[in-house]
């Protein structure tokens, strides 16, 4: 009977250190277009500053972004003050 232990597998051979990195930042060539409204086009162009961040920044500008909107939307519901003149009685 031989007792001897059988051969270890050799090890598979390691990654390269850059196998594992994130990739770099780049365009989602995702086109945007003018709506008109001055508030909604500036809120809608801070979107292409995703395209030079890692993902994990994407989130920060799309909540700013969101909230930007959502309050240019508000905006357009609320009625204007009165005027003094407004106010004939």
């Amino acid at each position: 009977m031989n007792d001897a232990l059988p051969e270890p597998e050799p090890a598979a051979p390691a990654a390269p250190a850059d196998a594992h990195e994130p990739a770099a930042p780049a365009p989602l060539g995702v086109g945007r277009e003018l709506t008109g409204h001055l508030g909604v086009d500036a809120h809608l162009e801070r979107l292409a500053e995703v395209d030079h961040l890692p993902a994990d920044g994407h989130l920060e500008v799309y909540e700013d972004v969101h909230r930007g909107l959502r309050a240019e939307l508000t905006s357009l519901d609320a009625h204007p003050a009165p005027r003094p003149y407004d106010n004939r009685s």
